[in-house]
């Protein structure tokens, strides 16, 4: 999710609230924000999904320590779903426990064929100079698997699921009749169409358990802060004979130390002495790969910018690379040798006025200011 708020704050919990007063407070507010409750609103939607992914963490104590310990930053890689791009419905199937069965907006995993697992969500974070080059990161995520030992139908060993007596299979019920007939998952399945007698006891009829995976993620150059690569089927595990989510890497990079980025172009200072903007020289400044010589000419101006061309970061697209501008700003000393004070007081005696044309252009234009335009 976009927004940056407090997990707590979310969901209007202290830090110290039980899981029962964690869960009935995003009932709450799951319900209040609903978007079958709110058509059209996109606000309400986001809280909605706001709502969520702060009840995953919180319902958690894995994720909670880890939040509790080190902020956001400290559940990457913890298998975090993908609430910003997840379908409400999804939402309703994976905490169908905190609803309870049959809720008003007919959420559950109806008995549709095998659902597609849960998308997940994962931040790396990566340096300028990877951007310009490119990178790879080795994540360890914690996602769903199939159980090994039930091949994902939740039965105990050498017993199956039967079908539901109450919905005939069907893993939906009808309510009322005529104009106000209703249509909910069924209360007996759940929407599956089909009972568990026994469960398995190694997923504990879930059909699916939590197992950390190593994944390698390639990151393209010149990607951006915030973009986000996507992990094709390296998400949660779905139904038996249904597809896997897919696993998306959002990117962070990190602060420089010398450069702003500003698209594909780069900008930094570089202070230089107050000689070397009159007579110019050369200087050394920083590019992604190393120092870079640049020659001044003489009666460089604080404040210019010199332009090197190409030695910016590369178009995520094109690969067209961008520019490095670097601005120069001299550099007055705040304490002087009596050597250097007399040196550059003999300089402002032999100051002509052609020496310093825009000095002169302002003294005059202040002399007529207050003089009226007086000559």
């Amino acid at each position: 999710m976009a927004a940056e708020r407090d997990y707590y704050e979310v969901l209007g919990v202290p830090r110290g609230a039980p899981v029962e007063e964690v869960k009935r407070a995003y009932r709450k507010l799951a319900m209040m924000h609903h978007p079958d409750r709110n058509p059209g609103d996109k606000a309400a939607e986001h809280k909605f999904k706001e709502c969520a992914e702060a009840y995953e963490v919180l319902s958690d104590p894995e994720k909670r320590g880890l939040y509790d310990r080190y902020g956001k930053a400290g559940l990457r890689g913890s298998g975090m779903h993908d609430f910003a791009s997840a379908d409400v419905g999804d939402i309703f199937n994976l905490f169908g426990d905190v609803f309870g069965i049959g809720d008003m907006f007919g959420g559950g995993q109806s008995h549709r064929g095998p659902a597609r697992g849960q998308s997940l969500r994962a931040e790396v974070q990566i340096s300028l100079q990877e951007v310009a080059t490119g990178a790879a990161r080795t994540l360890e995520i914690k996602r769903l698997e199939i159980c090994s030992t039930c091949k994902g139908n939740g039965a105990k060993a050498g017993t199956s699921p039967v079908m539901c007596s109450t919905c005939a299979g069907q893993g939906r019920v009808q309510r009322g009749g005529g104009f106000f007939r209703m249509i909910s998952d069924c209360p007996a399945c759940h929407g599956a169409g089909r009972v568990i007698r026994e469960p398995c006891p190694d997923c504990n009829g879930h059909g699916r358990h939590a197992a950390r995976k190593t994944i390698e993620v390639t990151i393209p150059a010149g990607i951006h802060a915030g973009q986000q690569i996507r992990l094709p089927d390296q998400g949660d595990a779905g139904d038996p004979g249904g597809p896997r989510g897919d696993l998306f890497v959002v990117v962070d990079v990190a602060e420089d130390g010398f450069f702003e980025r500003d698209g594909d172009d780069l900008f930094c200072q570089a202070p230089i002495r107050f000689t070397q903007a009159a007579l110019g020289g050369k200087i050394e400044v920083p590019t992604l790969t190393g120092p870079h010589t640049v020659t001044l000419k003489p009666g460089t101006q604080s404040g210019e910018v010199i332009r090197l061309a190409g030695l910016g970061l590369p178009d995520l697209r094109s690969g067209r690379r961008g520019n490095i501008n670097v601005q120069v700003i001299v550099e007055v000393p705040r304490k002087l040798s009596r050597a250097e004070t007399d040196l550059l007081k003999q300089l402002s005696e032999a100051e002509a006025k052609s020496t310093l044309p825009l000095h002169e252009k302002f003294s005059e234009r202040m002399r007529k200011y207050f003089s009226g335009g007086k000559k």
